[in-house]
């Protein structure tokens, strides 16, 4: 099994005549991805890399049964690119657009909240499920597909991190179930939380490795769910030991104020809730490899 995508799942891309749409179209169709239509307004009967065109997401979804959707629409455009998936149905939607202004991502949240779907991102490099499904911008030759017993579910809010990550452990011959990348922003769709709840209720996922980063509350919420609820070991990096206090480090949500969420703290919450926290990307893998053999 694995989380969020799978074999089964039937995708749109939104914004699919737009030169980023058509280039991650092309890379997700030779991955394997069921990519079943693309929407693009004023371009419908249009085809792309054999992917039927159409104008809205009710009727690409209403003619292919598309389950998910991929958002590749310019920051202005992108939450009602999010409302017209939402209200055509569709369960799974990711959003790769970065720059989202704030109030957008929060009317997006409770959108797609309030509907019951699921929301990736925004600004997230996407899912996948090795062998199965790739939704999103990640380099797919870095993640392995993993043998029973031996797989380790992904979640991060850093995609280069998440990069790394995942390559160090496929080089020590650990697969991986699903790896998410939850974006970076201040407002996601979807958190640890939910994702680390999801692992944990998947029998294929083995062990978990949480990817986070300093600003906000999330690695410290984690910690907190990870202390109460879960019976599978966690093993966690967190970015940002030497950013200094108040300067935003890359994403809009890395910033340390007023003393919270610093690196030391998430670290210091996620060690107390049971889990092992690695120094390096590379200390991480060689962790989760010594807690599989166990």
């Amino acid at each position: 099994m694995s989380i969020i995508v799978d074999e089964r799942t039937r995708a749109i891309v939104q914004g699919i005549t737009g030169y980023q749409g058509r280039f991650h179209t092309e890379r997700m169709l030779k991955y394997g991805t069921k990519i079943v239509a693309g929407v693009t307004p004023g371009k419908g009967g249009e085809t792309v890399f054999g992917v039927p065109v159409y104008d809205s997401v009710n009727a690409a979804v209403k003619e292919t049964d598309a389950n998910a959707s991929i958002i590749f629409v310019p920051a202005p455009f992108a939450a009602d690119a999010v409302f017209e998936a939402v209200d055509a149905g569709v369960e799974i939607i990711i959003c790769i657009t970065e720059g989202i202004p704030l109030h957008d991502e929060l009317k997006m949240y409770w959108k797609v909240r309030d509907a019951g779907a699921i929301l990736i991102g925004p600004n997230c490099p996407g899912v996948i499920s090795p062998g199965k499904c790739h939704l999103g911008i990640m380099p797919v030759h870095v993640f392995k597909e993993g043998k029973s017993g031996f797989q380790a579910g992904v979640v991060s809010r850093s995609g280069t991190l998440t990069y790394q990550i995942a390559s160090n452990l496929s080089s020590l011959d650990i697969g991986q179930s699903t790896v998410i990348g939850i974006g970076g922003d201040r407002i996601v769709g979807t958190g640890f939380v939910e994702i680390l709840e999801l692992f944990e209720n998947d029998p294929e996922t083995n062990i978990v490795v949480l990817i986070g980063e300093i600003g906000g509350r999330d690695e410290e919420n984690a910690a907190e769910y990870i202390k109460k609820e879960m019976t599978k070991p966690v093993v966690a990096y967190i970015a940002g030991l030497t950013a200094p206090p108040g300067k935003r480090m890359g994403h809009a949500g890395a910033i340390v104020e007023g003393g919270v969420g610093t690196a030391e703290s998430k670290i210091r919450a996620l060690e107390n809730a049971g889990a092992r926290v690695g120094k390096t990307p590379a200390e991480v893998a060689e962790i989760v490899f010594e807690e599989l053999k166990r």
